[in-house]
């Protein structure tokens, strides 16, 4: 099999067998696309792939360091592994020569949560500041501006009240919730690698914004191929992240929030005021879809850091300059 038959049927691989969501077959099927290169480029010519070396991988490692970031090479790394394990798989080489080529350390920031003030300023933001244009607007326009308020209300609740990551929250269709099973209305998020799926009840804000926005969303109409998209643009369209993000700074700016504020903020802000109100990490785990609990231990450092800004500001005994 030479590397233009592999790649494709690598992709495919991903596609069919793995059901991978386009865009991370689209990420896979770069990196992999990117060894072939770095190691034709050194020799003028395709490797056999039977020859394929941990040496071979890792010069293209040492090639990436200064040029992209531990996560990226670490990302990138991950991808190859995965293309010799389907190498392997299919007879192609004896090995995987990746398996022993270790990635670069990545340092793990702390999450940026909002502070409870300003997460409130965020999601009341459509529905308690004015106009932010100052463009003159037709009666129809108005009207618009008006049902996309609602919009971004409700989006804004569910972001906070559920702690979603952006990418599920566009891809909600309005079959996705569930109000007649439960006590509490319930959402159906599919996410990750392989179309996984999990529950997660929406709470009482975002269940009211929601219920106020549903309404507009028939009037706003939607596009033949989005018809039952829950959160849609002027156009009918299928919301898309980048055009989350930019609603979320959009609406920071004109609420007045101290912090700079991104959909994964909201995010973050979710687990970590659970876990301040004493929310056991494991639901913590299932809420957010994290497949480790170790993904989710982070906000345990996230919260003793609030603990301790807290204590340090209150306790007269821990007050710098005190005896």
């Amino acid at each position: 099999m030479d590397w233009d038959t592999a790649i494709a049927a690598f992709t495919r691989y991903l596609e069919v067998e793995r059901a991978y969501s386009p865009r991370t077959v689209e990420v896979y099927t770069r990196d992999v696309t990117a060894l072939r290169e770095h190691l034709r480029a050194k020799r003028d010519r395709d490797i056999p792939l039977a020859r394929l070396s941990a040496i071979d991988v890792r010069s293209q490692l040492a090639a990436l360091f200064g040029v992209n970031g531990p996560a990226t090479i670490g990302r990138k790394l991950s991808s190859v592994r995965a293309f010799c394990v389907f190498l392997v798989k299919r007879g192609e080489i004896a090995g995987n020569p990746a398996a022993a080529v270790r990635g670069p350390k990545k340092r793990r920031g702390l999450p940026r949560a909002l502070d409870v003030d300003d997460a409130f300023r965020l999601v009341e933001a459509p529905t308690s500041t004015g106009r932010t244009s100052h463009r003159r607007l037709s009666a129809t326009e108005e009207a618009r501006h008006a049902l996309l308020r609602l919009r971004d209300a409700a989006l804004l609740e569910l972001l906070y009240g559920t702690g979603l990551r952006v990418s599920e929250a566009c891809a909600l269709d309005l079959s996705d919730i569930d109000r007649d099973r439960y006590d509490t209305p319930m959402l159906m998020v599919r996410h990750g690698k392989g179309d996984k799926a999990r529950q997660v009840p929406v709470g009482g804000a975002a269940d009211r914004a929601l219920a106020v926005y549903l309404p507009a969303r028939r009037s706003l109409g939607a596009r033949s191929g989005d018809a039952d998209a829950l959160f849609v643009n002027a156009s009918g369209e299928r919301l898309t992240p980048r055009s989350v993000q930019r609603m979320v700074k959009r609406w920071t700016i004109a609420g007045g929030v101290h912090a700079a504020a991104t959909p994964h903020a909201l995010r973050h802000s979710f687990a970590t005021h659970l876990l301040d109100e004493g929310v056991d990490l494991r639901a913590i785990q299932e809420l957010l879809g994290h497949a480790s609990l170790s993904s989710t231990q982070i906000y345990t450092k996230v919260s003793l850091d609030h603990l301790m800004k807290v204590y340090d500001g209150a306790h007269p005994r821990a007050r710098k300059g005190r005896d």
